[in-house]
């Protein structure tokens, strides 16, 4: 029995731009090498509500498939959002095996706790470095893939380093300790953000900044090869989570210059409520330091020792995050006396 096929071939002639051609370079074939014709321009307002691929011929029957608020570029744009999406793919790492957990030997329990309620901390953390970013990426069009692309890369990172903490906490017979209550605070300030440059200025600059200070300062806390090459991979990561938020409110300030006094009263908030407070796990008032303190010096009988190195990686944090703030554009509240941070480092430095 023979089937005859009435070929329509409609969808030949809905396509975008043809005769792309484009060449890898000495990367590979990167976002930033296919952004070539139209594919490579990218709109300051979308329509894009079906899901559509940028530069993709439109269909007039497509369903609306995408409830996408952030359709302005300014709103979510950075621009090596594609640099740091092939870095995150380039630099991926496995928590089981790249990890010597073989170097782990029994500790002291004072220590061994320490750990744990350390680990315990900043596996609650990573949660929430996780779940704030990933309820934005379905919010975002289409047309603004590369940041979106980025924001998928840091969920997968920050669930590696939930897992990575929590399997220290299960490695060296101890266990998961007291939940710190400060991370709720974080999560309302954050989740509670009304767009994405406000979640963006408080999760990426300043609670992920704050952070990352201590994964580049984990060595010290750290008592075999595992501890120092766990920090150190999950600082490699956190850095470019940091260089998102900052190249973004970069690029807000400069395209959307009546936002800025709006911009400012989010940091003004996060100095106080992450920075400074807490909310951030090195802070004098935080649940979590008295476990720093105790790795720091060495154990109990060390605790004031551990607190002067506490402090000093207080100091290092207020440091990075003013240099943070000033590259995004923002240091004129350093100078004209609006942030508390340039007199803090003043008297800590007294």
């Amino acid at each position: 029995m023979e089937h005859s096929l009435d070929m329509q071939l409609d969808w030949m002639d809905q396509q975008g731009e043809w005769g792309m051609e484009a060449n890898p370079g000495k990367q590979g074939l990167t976002l930033a090498d296919i952004q070539i014709g139209d594919y490579g321009d990218i709109p300051d307002e979308s329509d894009n509500m079906t899901g559509r691929p940028r530069g993709a011929g439109a269909r007039k029957d497509s369903y609306r498939i995408g409830g996408y608020t952030v359709r302005s570029k300014h709103e979510v744009w950075l621009e090596n959002a594609s640099f740091l999406y092939e870095e995150a793919l380039q630099r991926q790492w496995s928590s089981a095996t790249d990890v010597p957990w073989e170097t782990i030997e029994p500790l002291p329990d004072d220590i061994e706790q320490a750990e744990c309620q350390l680990a315990t901390f900043l596996t609650e953390v990573e949660f929430v470095a996780g779940d704030v970013p990933a309820r934005w990426i379905s919010r975002t069009t289409p047309d603004y893939f590369e940041p979106r692309n980025v924001l998928l890369a840091q969920v997968m990172d920050e669930a590696r380093h939930m897992d990575v903490f929590r399997k220290r906490a299960l490695a060296n017979g101890g266990g998961l300790m007291g939940a710190i209550g400060g991370t709720a605070g974080v999560v309302g300030s954050i989740d509670l953000a009304r767009d994405f440059t406000e979640m963006s200025s408080r999760l990426h600059i300043s609670g992920e900044g704050a952070v990352l200070t201590i994964f580049r300062m984990g060595e010290m806390m750290a008592y075999n090869e595992a501890e120092k090459v766990m920090y150190r991979l999950c600082a490699q990561d956190e850095a470019r989570h940091v260089a998102f938020g900052v190249m973004h409110m970069r690029y807000m300030s400069e395209t959307a210059p009546e936002r800025r006094e709006e911009i400012e009263c989010y940091l003004d908030e996060a100095e106080r409520q992450i920075l400074v407070g807490s909310q951030n796990p090195a802070g004098a008032q935080a649940e979590s330091s008295e476990s720093m303190a105790l790795l720091l010096g060495g154990g109990k009988d060390k605790y004031d020792e551990g607190v002067n190195k506490l402090i000093a990686i207080r100091r290092r944090q207020m440091q990075e995050y003013q240099k943070r703030v000033r590259s995004a554009g923002f240091g004129e509240r350093f100078d004209n006396g609006r942030s508390p941070i340039k007199e803090m480092l003043a008297a800590s430095a007294a």
